[in-house]
This record gives structure tokens, C-alpha cells and sequence, in this order.
């Protein structure tokens, strides 16, 4: 966990305001092992589960011991070179780190006859779920009244998602426990609305991902400004919403099944200017239409 430590000193009434940042890098848990607790021939405590990161500390309180990594079978040790601190007296204190899950067990190379072992398990730390909301796309724009399947992806590396509950804002829309992950969401007005997506796993932890919609008042299609550049180009514009789709056609009889679709796009802005590179039909008719929310 990244530790910012702030330092805010006022120079006065009145004056102003002088903040300090420092940033440290993460810091380890550490634990400590009593070596010869209590004049003893054992460690304190003797076995310990650890996060993978962390560091143990063991601190002598007697003589003529050592903490050695390590198995013991059959009255013989059996190093296995991650730690030795070499055979101290007290006081004196000896620190190791442990990156990597696993089980390190540990002896003193004195004493280990006596029954003065250890072991330490270290199992990688919690990690929590993550989430992300698959519809509709971030900063998406629909036109009202505005309907849609608000969903998400959730999945947890190290165990299972219990659930992934939705919100509008802060008003919960509801929670799923299981995939697919999905609520409806109805009519919506024009406006800007945030939602967001909260997965929990088997161990309590949590994500979040957010996004934002815009919901507009769609403007009527009008056409303008229509020009023929010979030899093939018809050229014209029309009115749009910006982030809405739509839809041009061209028909030379303005029959029902005459209309070619020419393109779609989704308007950038307004007017939208829209160019026939191969208008040879004559009469030929054009028409501009507002494709529905997906």
C-alpha cells in the first residue's frame, strides 16, 4: 500500500496554505520469532503463515542458536541454502524476506535434536475480482426515451464472484449472482447518467468499473444545401445529433423497394455533410433517416 504522508503547515492567520508530499514505496507486514524464548530450546511461535512480501524477524533471547532453513529427518539436518544466520548469542536479531508462496520449515543447527524447529507458511495475498461493463460502451449516446441491457464481465483470479450488483448513480439497480451479469435499464430522459458495476468474490473483496451515457431529444432531419459536381458527385447536407447514427438511401423511382442504402455513420456533429461519389442515375432521389437505439 502506497503510504502518502502530507504535512500541512499554516504560515499564520490569513496566509497560505504549504503542503509537503512524500511518497513511500509498499512496506512489508512484519512478524517476529523468538529464538530460545524464554531461555528455551524452542521458537515463539513455532509455526506462522505469512503473506507472500512480508519478512520475519527472529530475535534471540538465548545463546548458541541459530535459525537455518531447512528440514530435519532421521537426527540429521538438511539445508536448503535460503536462509542460515550462523549460530548467535543474544541479543542479536536476523531478518529474512519471503517473495514466493510455499512452506520454508526451519531448525537451529544446535539445538534441532532438542526439538527446536519451525516452519513458516507464506501464501500469496488476496486478490480481488475484476469487473467490466461490456454495454453499453462508455460515453455512448442514445436517444430518448432510452432503453438498453446494461451488462458487465466479471472474474476472480483466485476464487470464485458471489455477485456483481449495478447502479445508476448511487441507486442500486439490482444484483446478479451469476453470469451472464446483466439488468435492464427504461426510458430514460434526456440527460447525462452514470452507472457502475460492483463484483464481490467468495472473499469479500470488491471492484468497481464506471461509466457515463448521454441520452439526447433527437432533432428533426432536414436536408440542405444540395449541389450536383459533375461528373458523378452529389453533394448535401443534414441536421444530426452528435454520437447518434444514421442511415442515407437513394431511390430513382421512390418506390418502396427501390431504396439503396448508400451508408451509415454516426454523426460527429451538425450538419453532417454527406457526398454521392457515383450519382449517374437521373432522376434520383435521396432520403436521410435516424437509425434506432441498439
Amino acid at each position: 500500500m502506497k503510504l502518502i504522508k502530507q504535512i500541512l503547515r499554516l504560515a499564520g492567520a490569513g496566509t497560505g496554505l504549504m503542503i509537503l508530499t512524500f511518497g513511500f514505496s509498499d512496506i512489508a507486514a512484519t512478524t517476529n520469532v523468538f529464538v530460545g524464548a524464554s531461555g528455551t530450546l524452542t521458537f515463539s511461535p513455532k509455526t506462522l503463515t505469512i503473506n507472500t512480501g512480508d519478512q520475519i524477524i527472529w530475535t534471540w533471547q538465548g545463546s548458541f542458536h541459530s535459525t537455518t532453513s531447512g528440514t530435519v529427518s532421521g537426527g540429521t539436518t538438511h539445508p536448503d541454502g535460503l536462509w542460515d544466520s550462523g549460530v548467535n548469542n543474544s541479543p542479536h536479531s536476523f531478518t529474512n524476506s519471503f517473495p514466493t508462496a510455499g512452506n520454508f520449515p526451519f531448525y537451529c543447527s544446535v539445538h534441532f535434536g532438542s526439538g527446536m524447529t519451525g516452519a513458516v507458511a507464506v501464501v500469496s495475498a488476496a486478490v480481488p475480482p475484476t469487473v467490466s461493463i461490456t454495454n453499453p460502451p462508455n460515453g455512448f449516446t442514445f436517444s430518448d426515451p432510452a432503453s438498453f441491457t446494461l451488462a458487465a464481465s466479471a472474474s476472480d483470479s483466485d476464487g470464485t464472484v458471489t455477485g456483481v450488483q449495478f447502479f445508476e448513480g448511487a441507486t442500486s439497480l439490482g444484483t446478479v449472482s451469476s453470469s451472464p451479469y446483466s439488468v435492464p435499464v427504461n426510458n430514460l430522459s434526456a440527460g447525462d447518467y452514470g452507472f457502475s458495476a460492483v463484483a464481490t468474490d467468495n472473499g469479500g473483496l470488491m471492484a468497481t468499473n464506471s461509466i457515463t451515457v448521454h441520452v439526447v431529444t433527437a432533432a428533426p432531419v432536414v436536408l440542405s444545401a444540395a449541389q450536383f459536381l459533375p461528373p458523378a458527385h452529389f453533394r448535401f447536407n443534414y441536421t444530426a445529433n452528435s454520437g447518434l447514427s444514421y442511415i442515407v438511401q437513394r431511390s430513382t423511382d421512390l418506390t418502396g423497394n427501390s431504396w439503396t442504402t448508400l451508408g451509415t455513420n454516426q454523426a460527429g456533429g451538425s450538419p453532417v455533410v454527406f457526398d454521392d461519389t457515383n450519382a449517374t442515375a437521373s432522376p434520383a432521389f435521396y432520403r436521410v433517416g435516424r437509425l434506432p437505439n441498439p
